[in-house]
């Protein structure tokens, strides 16, 4: 079995920035700029003919390649005992397009629709017990104009997570370029 998510990898340089945002906070499990990304679609465990039936199947999506920007900070859930603290991502259109192609992708293929709203966001910590409310609000306060300034998105990518001691690893099993001439254009 194998665990698989589908993702966008971010660039090195917006990885960097949001690695200098850990910290302030006791109890935080913070990812590594390794383990950020912004997910599209939690797969789950396959065996590994599904796996090769979803790899094969991601190929046909068809987008267009699109600029992204991360905005602000905030936390899952908005109410009750916080379990994520992320960065958010500016309202993309063309991110959301590509979302959804790739949840009608997974579901096509027979596996259970997500159920949630798509948020996209990227993880910075986790929280196995509470966290202060205190020092949750300074760090919402002293982070809340976080901005990574567009970036370009090339292509997204399908991840396979291996959970260990020291965290989960994720390893990139396929790369989908996405389309960088407008799609429809068939002026030839």
């Amino acid at each position: 079995m194998i665990r698989l998510f589908v993702a966008l990898a971010l660039p090195e340089d917006v990885r960097r920035r949001l690695e200098m945002l850990r910290g302030g906070i006791p109890g935080a499990r913070w990812q590594s700029a390794e383990q950020m990304h912004l997910t599209l679609r939690f797969i789950g465990e396959v065996d590994g003919a599904a796996f090769r039936e979803i790899m094969d199947a991601l190929a046909d999506i068809e987008a267009e390649a699109f600029t992204l920007s991360l905005e602000g900070v905030g936390h899952f859930p908005p109410r009750g005992r916080v379990r994520i603290l992320w960065a958010g991502v500016a309202h993309s259109p063309a991110l959301l397009r590509l979302q959804e192609r790739t949840e009608a992708v997974i579901t096509g293929l027979g596996h259970a629709p997500d159920g949630r709203n798509y948020a996209p966001h990227v993880t910075l910590a986790r929280f196995a017990s509470r966290v202060s409310q205190h020092r949750l609000q300074e760090f919402m306060s002293f982070h809340g104009l976080f901005g990574s300034g567009p970036f370009p998105v090339r292509s997204f990518e399908l991840f396979s997570s291996h959970l260990g001691a020291g965290g989960a690893h994720y390893e990139v099993e396929a790369r989908y370029p996405l389309v960088t001439q407008p799609l429809g254009d068939d002026d030839e």
